[in-house]
């Protein structure tokens, strides 16, 4: 991710006119933690954005369901997206905010086109999974470096993950 520098780099070093961050995390562990963190912020915006364009683009019988179901899912991922980047800046680093650099981190596959309702609810299910599976990677980091804070979020976004996907399964029985 970023290394430790003197230049300004988003209070990570100890450069002129820069603070020093000394929140009983090391320099190296906030490094590690924040790649986890980088790389479920692309996942959630990944998600985010396919969540999205298949509530816009929702058709069939149960419509008016997947609609604000879809409307719902997205709209908590929006808002944990802003919960994941600011724990990046607590750590001192700058969270990640381009198409480029979230295709680069994110583990969720584009969907071209425009699927049947169905096969939507499957690619949410997937997407959720992977956001849990992303989340869960970057708990190693989180707990070597003693960082609650982190532990605490991404046992949070787990939760989220894991009962949207299991509810969206449940549509396909």
């Amino acid at each position: 991710m970023a290394k430790e520098s003197s230049k300004k780099n988003g209070g990570r070093g100890k450069g002129p006119g820069e603070v020093a961050i000394d929140i009983g995390i090391s320099a190296t562990d906030r490094e590690k933690i924040v790649d986890g963190l980088s790389r479920v912020l692309a996942d959630t915006y990944s998600l985010y954005l396919k969540t999205h364009n298949f509530h816009w683009n929702v058709e069939g019988p149960m419509f008016n369901t997947l609609h604000l179901m879809f409307m719902e899912q997205y709209t908590e991922l929006w808002n944990a997206l802003d919960a994941i980047a600011e724990r990046i800046r607590s750590l001192g680093y700058p969270a990640p905010g381009t198409y480029s650099e979230f295709a680069r981190l994110t583990s969720i596959e584009e969907t071209e086109g425009v699927p049947e309702a169905m096969e939507m609810v499957r690619l949410l299910v997937a997407g959720h999974e992977s956001v849990a599976r992303t989340a869960r990677a970057a708990f190693p980091a989180a707990e070597k470096g003693g960082d609650e804070s982190t532990a605490d979020l991404l046992t949070q976004r787990l939760q989220v993950h894991e009962k949207t996907a299991w509810m969206l399964r449940s549509l396909l029985k």
